[in-house]
């Protein structure tokens, strides 16, 4: 079972909120929910959705050490998902 990396947000009210920044960022939310991801699926040819998820992997492994550790490693294994599940689809 994949662990789900979380971190606590203090809400509006003063309640605290449970956020997955590799899963489900609510940074890249819009005002409706909508995720920004699913916009550039939307708008992307194949090629340039497969540069994108291969560019962001990169740029997340080349950066994890210095910036935010194993949440970043988790981010481009997300990103690599993507990428394979690209190619799966082309077969």
């Amino acid at each position: 079972m994949e662990r789900i990396t979380c971190m606590e947000q203090i809400n509006i009210t003063g309640g605290i909120d449970m956020t997955d920044n590799v899963n489900n960022p609510s940074h890249y939310q819009g005002r409706y929910g909508m995720e920004s991801i699913d916009a550039l699926r939307n708008f992307m040819t194949p090629e340039q959705l497969k540069g994108f998820y291969l560019g962001n992997a990169l740029k997340y492994q080349l950066r994890f050490q210095k910036k935010n550790g194993l949440e970043d490693l988790k981010k481009a294994r997300k990103n690599l998902d993507w990428l394979i599940e690209e190619f799966e689809v082309e077969k």
